[in-house]
């Protein structure tokens, strides 16, 4: 898909129909290490009662589930000191059952979570936060664990036939889990990379000039509804990390779920985007199932 020729309104780019199809891609690699009688194994561990943390770590489960992955979920009182986590993610460090280990944010007040994310082995930070693998995907190496959502987004582009290449993407976002490693991944010198990276963050003046400029533009700021119609290129592809609960009394559940982009805008001025929720969600469960896989191939072949 070439950004800047399109027929309105925007195509919607479906990530849970190409997280089925990718999820289906890595059923081979999954049985041909279970001949080998290594079964990938992920540890999910949740410290406290976030009600969001607790419905994303119930859909990694059951991903896993589908998948045929082994994995387990350790869920802690909130009151859990830093001492006894760090001690958790010793043992898990060295089960060799387990070949990735995801620690659900956010963590409560009085634990360093950087702390708790660097005791991590690096072989088994399947969410890619570790220094290690920081410095890995931001050159370019393979072996590194490039972070679910960024790595989701990319699969996005890649599957949706949207050039990267010499194209200008804008990234909206500074953050480590998604704008930061964003940015690397559209950088290199790969498929789904090769752009021109502008990165927006709360600093930045005029945002708006900068989002017109974007024949890619992926949002992640963690704003509902903050990208309008009017700070959109017309033909530009569209990616929302964002998932944001408003208020809305005249739904069951008194409120919805909007993305960081005001959808019906952008859509009229969009070739492609993707929805929320249904987009970017679905594809970041995905990964963490590729990097657990990658990180029990790496465990056996290593």
């Amino acid at each position: 898909m070439r950004p800047g020729r399109w027929i309105l309104p925007a195509k919607l780019i479906d990530g849970t129909a190409i997280g089925r199809v990718m999820r289906a891609e890595l059923t081979a690699e999954i049985q041909a290490l279970k001949a080998r009688r290594v079964i990938p194994g992920l540890a999910v561990v949740l410290v406290g009662e976030h009600p969001a943390s607790k419905v994303y770590v119930r859909m990694k489960g059951k991903a896993c589930d589908e998948a045929g992955l082994y994995h387990e979920t350790i869920t802690l009182p909130k009151e859990t000191t830093e001492a006894e986590l760090l001690a958790l993610i010793e043992r898990l460090n060295v089960d060799h059952k387990i070949h990735g280990i995801l620690v659900q944010l956010p963590l409560p007040q009085q634990i360093d979570t950087q702390r708790v994310l660097h005791r991590l082995d690096p072989a088994k930070d399947v969410d890619g936060f570790h220094p290690e693998n920081v410095g890995k995907v931001s050159i370019g190496e393979p072996t590194g664990f490039r972070p679910a959502t960024p790595y989701g987004v990319q699969q996005l582009l890649l599957r949706s036939g949207v050039e990267t290449t010499g194209r200008h993407a804008v990234v909206v976002g500074r953050s480590n889990i998604v704008g930061r490693p964003m940015a690397a991944l559209l950088l290199q010198d790969a498929p789904g990379g090769n752009a021109t990276v502008t990165v927006c963050h709360s600093r930045t003046r005029d945002i708006g000039s900068m989002t017109r400029s974007a024949d890619i533009l992926i949002v992640a700021i963690g704003k509902p509804e903050f990208v309008t119609g009017d700070m959109i290129k017309p033909g530009a592809v569209v990616i929302d990390v964002g998932v944001n609960r408003v208020d809305d009394p005249s739904t069951k559940r008194g409120y919805r779920l909007v993305g960081d982009v005001k959808f019906a805008e952008a859509q009229a001025v969009a070739s492609a985007i993707t929805p929320v929720p249904g987009g970017v969600g679905p594809m970041t469960i995905t990964m963490l199932l590729y990097n657990t896989v990658q990180a029990a191939r790496q465990w056996a072949h290593p």
